[in-house]
């Protein structure tokens, strides 16, 4: 009776006290076990998904051989199952579920990069976002006019209009966020430069100012010449001069220019060629650097009015009077 009755008292005890070792055991498993990979990999949490979905996934691509449940359990227990942020995130092989939880929970996604060239057209950019395959493309006609109506901007031709760096974004990052936001950033730059310009620009507003940054950028990659080329050009628009500068006529021709400058190029009248026209031409010719913005809102002093590349290092010599230019013309240009 005795026997009996210690086996009764004891059995629920000993059942009892191998579940808690159990469930101890499973607990410090899923706490500390690491991930089943040995590389980091990449996983997409799709807007909508749940903890459960999320956990299946993980044990079904192997990333884990730690029951689903257990995850489970633990984002329900400590309330973080609803607060997971859809994105792309990277799984490292030390990670443990806890750690990919709290990842999904932060937010913390991929982000992913991408390079706006200073001196690239705006169309360009376009072409280049429409490419890109982290980004969700949302624009039926991927040009220019359909990226500035779909920003508010559907007055403004989008030459110039986005400022070259580099950005970083998380995947799913639609088209128009990432253009609206290199668009903003041009139009800060600009407006900050503009206010702090040099006195006595001949530039009705900083729209002019984006323009003349655009021919600078075209004409030198060598950052301490910006502003002197800029000089050249401020001076030659207060003398009533014209800007004779090829980028633009370029630019005017871009479908049928094939790499050669022609004479008749320079002869035939465009918007944009500034051996026919005086002035600016109506808009920028490409989207232009911060320090060619400075440049154009800050020329250096000085009294040189014309510049020939030199065909080294893309530098250039500068002259005062047409004499000196044509000398500098033949030793460089013509090689006379």
């Amino acid at each position: 009776m005795k026997n009996n009755l210690l086996l009764k008292t004891l059995l629920p005890a000993l059942i009892a006290a191998g579940i808690c070792t159990y469930i101890v055991i499973q607990y410090n498993r899923f706490m500390t076990t690491p991930l089943n990979i040995s590389e980091p990999v990449q996983f997409i949490v799709t807007p909508g998904s749940n903890l459960k979905r999320i956990s299946e996934e993980l044990y079904e691509r192997n990333i884990t051989s730690i029951s689903p449940i257990y995850l489970q359990l633990y984002g329900r227990a400590n309330e973080s199952a609803s607060r997971i942020k859809a994105g792309e995130y990277q799984l490292l092989p030390d990670d443990t579920l806890p750690d990919v939880l709290n990842r999904l929970v932060s937010g913390k996604v991929i982000m992913n990069s991408m390079t706006i060239v200073e001196g690239m057209t705006a169309q360009s950019l376009v072409d280049m976002v429409s490419a890109n395959v982290k980004i969700k493309h949302t624009l039926e006609n991927p040009d220019v006019a359909a990226v500035m109506a779909a920003l508010g901007q559907a007055d403004q031709n989008g030459e110039g209009w986005f400022l070259p760096e580099t950005y970083h974004f998380p995947t799913d990052t639609t088209d128009i966020e990432f253009l609206a936001r290199a668009n903003k950033q041009m139009h800060e730059v600009l407006d900050n430069a503009w206010e702090y310009r040099a006195k006595d620009l001949p530039y009705t507003s900083p729209y002019e100012a984006l323009i003349m940054a655009s021919i600078i950028e075209k004409e030198t990659a060598v950052a301490d010449e910006r502003p002197e080329i800029a000089g050249v050009f401020v001076r030659r628009l207060q003398k009533g001069m014209r800007l004779q500068t090829d980028p633009t006529v370029i630019y005017g021709i871009r479908k049928n220019f094939d790499g050669n400058l022609r004479k008749k190029d320079l002869t035939t009248d465009t918007p944009y060629n500034t051996y026919t026209r005086s002035g600016l031409p109506p808009t920028p010719i490409c989207l232009p650097s911060r320090e060619s913005i400075n440049a154009a809102l800050h020329p250096a002093s000085g009294d040189s009015l014309y510049f020939v590349a030199t065909g080294t290092e893309g530098r250039h010599i500068f002259s005062s009077n047409l004499a000196d230019h044509n000398k500098a013309v033949r030793k460089y240009q013509l090689k006379k």
